[in-house]
């Protein structure tokens, strides 16, 4: 085998490395990397002092389930999943980062075990996926991403890895 072929070959090997390794990794921070918290405790307009804590058991079971590519914009999303049973009324919820982007969910009904996902970047609605509209990337690594209910109250917190 000549000098070039082998090059190529190992830098087909490497891109084909490095493109599994990142598609594994993306579905596990998707799927596995949520963040369980018994507690949470209500911070009102970025004081840092508690108000409230939520108990889990008697509180709506919703969660942030993961936020995928920080600090890309093109691939930011924050994935919203309902735990609960019935319905959970999305209308006029709040996802919020610490840094005061607020993102306001449109008219949206999640059922058991239904997601939805919040993209950063400008695009069209749909029933999983919801588009914020903005020009750059949202969140970083060690950011609490929050959600608050139509009525302001904390419902959850997710650290973004």
């Amino acid at each position: 085998m000549d000098r070039r072929k082998l090059v190529y070959y190992l830098l087909l090997n490497v891109f084909i490395s490095a493109t599994v390794t990142g598609g594994i990794l993306f579905w596990y921070d998707r799927n596995y990397r949520a963040v369980s918290q018994p507690a949470i405790q209500q911070v009102v307009s970025g004081d840092t002092e508690p108000v409230s804590t939520l108990n889990p058991q008697t509180d709506v079971a919703v969660k942030i389930s993961s936020v995928v590519g920080a600090g890309t914009l093109g691939s930011e999303i924050v994935v919203v999943k309902f735990e609960g049973e019935g319905q959970l009324d999305l209308a006029s919820w709040q996802l919020k980062d610490e840094d005061g982007n607020t993102f306001k969910f449109p008219k949206l009904t999640l059922y058991p075990n239904g997601a939805v996902q919040i993209h950063t970047v400008t695009g069209t609605d749909t029933v999983i996926d919801l588009y914020w509209g903005i020009g750059e990337a949202v969140w970083s690594s060690g950011e609490n991403a929050r959600l608050f209910d139509a009525q302001g109250n904390l419902r959850a917190v997710y650290r973004v890895p």
